[in-house]
């Protein structure tokens, strides 16, 4: 019992700073302008090491490393490539007019340009879709408390046992969150995420270490089980196709990880999260000025790609560790491999500071995505619908309310991942997350897209339409309806041998580009008073 001791001491006193730290930055709150934007004070390195934090959720500290346990390879990380571009783009047309129009909800951006429908219609997108994307990876960080009970009983649990483990999980871990984070706001927010990114690529770096140590005979050792196709490369240019152009485009489209996606796919998929989700923008939009905002978002670009590297290396190490010293009792989840060597394999202490590390990367996404749903349902639908009403409105109260009811939703939502996960042992984590994205960010990159880039294009009710048509153009290709039916045990529709079936980076990407098609068929009027001038 003695060496556990010294883990959850580790543990304690972690928690025990992050509280800290979140409740003093709750200081001179007075508005929700403050708990939003804390005053856009915030220094850009600061920015920079929470859009990490956001980025990477316990869904990427476990998933990303299975990825490359299943795989045995680094073409995870193409998707890398793609982001960079992307920062680039969504600094160059986004950023500005956030600033240029103070928005506190970056939905005010369309009301702007539109009209109320529009922002109201993108703010309903971002709150149901940011819900079921932060509950679904949330239910993630329980893994390690799951595989500790199985170590400390030696006993596995059953089906029940392991949703119930996890659900005390799930609101342990909001309910430390969502205390700093209703208190402190986006300050809060903030410089915890600095504390956790210090704990996360801390312990990333320990467990390289430690790994290449196990292995032996050191590079030799580790390459002499690396043999087959396909092992350890980069790049991938997917399924080689025989037959027409339709044929081969056919085949990158149904493929997850290639050089296509990295370069197309990818860049659609952060520009739409990074410029269209309130959860990342409102971390930039701390910062000082445009300029700061900018250099925070392409940095963070250029950070992915060694962070991305250094996950997947653990995966593939982790494989090359157990084909030396194989482990009957391994988890059949990929996704459980990682947890599983970190309580049964690293030293007393530093096992701590890995548990810690994955509570970090959940509380720091969670944390965030708090905060900006509370801001978007009180800056988008409490203070133009609800607040006239009341005698005496009080925007900051509200946000701190809605911060503690989008926590509880968020323990449901997680709860019923984890039994999704529990009774389908096969599930794959990041297709899971980064699939609910794919269905509707699409439609919100592409009207932001319209109102960005055009004068005179697109229209308040148009867009719904516009957004309806994208939603519905992803869920054919998607496969969404049959999903449906066979959810209720009604066999799949028929589906023509042409259509392909597309892969889930690729959701966004087709989205965009049906959601701005069929937008820009509308006209703006040419005097509507939610024309942006020029700049």
């Amino acid at each position: 019992m003695q060496p556990y001791l010294f883990d959850a001491l580790v543990l304690i006193g972690y928690f025990t700073a992050i509280l800290w730290i979140g409740l003093a930055a709750s200081k001179n709150q007075t508005s929700l302008r403050d708990y939003a934007l804390g005053d856009r004070k915030m220094p850009w390195w600061a920015v920079l090491a929470s859009i990490l934090a956001a980025e990477i959720s316990a869904a990427t500290f476990l998933g990303a490393p299975g990825e490359g346990y299943a795989l045995r390879n680094f073409t995870y990380a193409q998707l890398a490539l793609g982001t960079i571009l992307a920062r680039i783009l969504v600094s160059w047309i986004f950023i500005q007019p956030y600033y240029q129009y103070k928005v506190v909800s970056i939905y005010e951006f369309l009301e702007i340009r539109f009209g109320p429908q529009s922002r109201q219609a993108a703010s309903a997108v971002f709150l149901i879709t940011r819900a079921l994307a932060s509950g679904t990876r949330l239910y993630i960080a329980a893994i390690v408390l799951v595989l500790g009970y199985e170590m400390m009983t030696g006993l596995h649990p059953s089906d029940s046992q392991e949703l119930g483990i996890s659900l005390v999980a799930l609101v342990i871990l909001v309910a430390l969150t969502a205390v700093y984070t209703a208190i402190g706001g986006i300050k809060a927010v903030v410089w915890t995420d600095v504390i956790q990114s210090v704990v996360m690529f801390s312990g990333l770096g320990f467990v390289i270490w430690h790994l290449i140590g196990t292995i032996p005979g050191g590079w030799p050792g580790f390459h002499a089980k690396l043999q087959q196709p396909g092992d350890l490369s980069f790049w991938s240019v997917g399924p080689v196709e025989t037959g027409s152009f339709f044929a081969q485009l056919k085949g990158i489209l149904e493929s997850e990880y290639t050089i296509w996606t990295a370069f197309f796919a990818a860049t659609f998929v952060t520009m739409a999260t990074h410029g269209t989700d309130q959860d990342m923008v409102q971390r930039m939009l701390t910062a000082k000025n445009p300029a700061r905002s900018r250099l925070a978002l392409v940095a963070s670009g250029l950070a992915d790609i060694p962070i991305v590297m250094a996950f997947l290396a653990i995966g593939i190490l982790l494989w090359v560790h157990y084909q030396y010293a194989p482990n009957p009792n391994l988890p059949k989840r990929n996704a459980y491999i990682f947890a599983y060597y970190i309580l049964h394999e690293l030293p007393v202490g530093f096992r701590g500071l890995l548990v810690a590390g994955i509570f970090a990367t959940a509380m720091g996404s969670l944390s965030t995505a708090l905060n900006a749903l509370a801001t978007s349902w009180v800056r988008d639908w409490y203070e133009p619908w609800i607040a006239p009403r009341l005698q005496t409105p009080n925007s900051l109260r509200a946000a701190r309310w809605a911060t503690v009811a989008f926590s509880a939703i968020l323990v449901l939502i997680g709860g019923a991942t984890s039994w999704v996960v529990i009774t389908n042992p096969s599930s794959r984590i990041l297709p899971i997350v980064l699939g609910i994205f794919g269905y509707t960010y699409g439609s919100l990159l592409g009207i932001f897209l319209l109102g960005a880039l055009t004068r005179t294009r697109g229209s308040d009710r148009g867009n719904l339409v516009a957004m309806a048509t994208g939603f519905i153009a992803v869920a054919i290709l998607a496969g969404l309806p049959s999903d449906l039916l066979r959810l209720v045990g009604l066999p799949a529709l028929p589906r023509p041998e042409w259509l392909p079936l597309i892969a889930f980076p690729w959701r966004i990407t087709f989205g965009t580009l049906t959601t701005l098609g069929v937008g820009v068929l509308f006209h703006s009027k040419s005097k509507s008073p939610h024309a942006i001038p020029d700049v």
